[in-house]
């Protein structure tokens, strides 16, 4: 393949390239290059808007580049301040190795990790001693520092920022000198940390990095990026007939973005889908997002089991969603009442035992549910009343 077949392959979608000719030049070098993706292990799941930038790698990968992902099991005791309005509960180590343990495992349902360099950034970062921490201080000032747009924010509106959160883009900096990398990926959110590592690497004498963003997937509810902590995700390992239940939740306008971001098909056929029925593009989008997670034909079977549900049963297909709480298990008859369904707790503890209320479906007798036999399923009281829990 030619640099410029290359070029336009591993710039599709992309939202920022910089430097705009870094790329073409790293490619014209003819070697394979070292692709940098940090990602702290901070929660469980690995989802479909952190599949984004994994998707992107994946390409490189087979293009003949190196991948190398960087488990950030340091940096995630530290906490990325990237686009927050005040300061991240700090992590303990031994949650950030359960994390870890747990989306390695997931990681390979995107990026084919066996050909991956797969590094923790612990390596490197923990034996920093002091004198080493102030050379890398050194390399920045507290006036570039604020700079940053979530930094400027915060520091106008007297939020306090602790030296701690100004460390992160740093140690993130620093990453990219350890593994020497050609390209480092991120979502936009990222674009700051990325440029961190092009200065870091410069002033430690390497070729600076060419940084690579993608758009970030906004979720489930319409509105903000898909996060785990505001529960508005899909996991890569969702089941079948959730994924494409939780799919079929989002929002028309979303269409677009979702089918160029969480699918492979080409720009000429979502300009197809999305300009027609917004239900059949929608569907058509949850069959894609399951192949690609769980094989083909998946996404049909996945169809099918929603059909069985909301034709057969009768079940309107713009049914309302609501997000559920952190509490696990869920008492349900609080979830009901916070969901509109039902008039206060007493009333969904009768409903109940009445046997009026069903989950996908399904009778259900217990007041208190697992949160995972929630999210993303059908919750109906009596003969007309659904919600859809995100």
């Amino acid at each position: 393949m030619t640099v410029d077949d290359q070029l336009a392959a591993l710039t599709s979608r992309v939202d920022t390239l910089l430097p705009e000719d870094g790329l073409r030049e790293k490619l014209e070098e003819g070697r394979p290059l070292r692709v940098k993706l940090g990602l702290d292990p901070t929660a469980p799941s690995v989802t479909l808007g952190w599949a984004v930038v994994l998707r992107k790698l994946r390409q490189f990968q087979e293009l003949g580049h190196t991948a190398v992902l960087i488990v950030g099991d340091f940096t995630a005791q530290v906490g990325d301040p990237s686009g927050k309005s005040e300061t991240r509960k700090r992590l303990s180590a031994t949650e950030v190795q359960g994390y870890a343990d747990t989306l390695l495992e997931q990681f390979d349902r995107v990026l084919d990790v066996s050909r991956a360099e797969v590094r923790y950034n612990s390596e490197w970062l923990a034996p920093l001693d002091m004198a080493d921490v102030l050379e890398l201080t050194a390399q920045v000032t507290v006036a570039q520092m604020l700079e940053r747009e979530d930094f400027a924010k915060r520091f106008g509106a007297g939020k306090p920022i602790s030296v701690m959160e100004f460390m992160y883009p740093l140690l993130q900096g620093y990453d990219s000198v350890a593994v020497e990398a050609d390209v480092e990926l991120g979502g936009t959110d990222q674009l700051w940390n990325l440029m961190m590592g092009r200065v870091l690497q410069g002033r430690y004498g390497q070729d600076a990095q060419v940084a690579m963003t993608m758009p970030l997937l906004v979720g489930t509810d319409g509105s903000q990026k898909m996060s785990q902590s505001l529960g508005n995700y899909i996991g890569v390992t969702d089941e079948p007939d959730d994924m494409f239940g939780k799919t079929m939740s989002i929002p028309d306008e979303l269409l677009e973005q979702w089918f160029h971001l969480a699918t492979t098909l080409d720009d000429a056929e979502v300009t197809t889908l999305v300009g027609g029925h917004p239900n059949e593009a929608k569907r058509r989008l949850g069959r894609e997002v399951v192949d690609l997670y769980h094989g083909a034909g998946a996404g049909e079977r996945a169809e099918e089991a929603f059909n069985a549900l909301f034709r057969r049963k009768e079940v309107p297909d713009d049914v309302a969603t609501h997000p559920l709480g952190d509490d696990d298990p869920v008492f349900l008859p609080a979830a009901l009442s916070a969901a509109g369904l039902v008039q206060s707790n007493g009333e969904g503890r009768r409903m109940i035992a009445q046997g009026a209320v069903r989950v996908a479906g399904e009778q259900v007798t217990d007041l208190e549910v697992p949160r995972d036999g929630l999210v993303g399923r059908v919750v109906q009281v009596g003969k007309r009343r659904f919600v859809l829990f995100e």
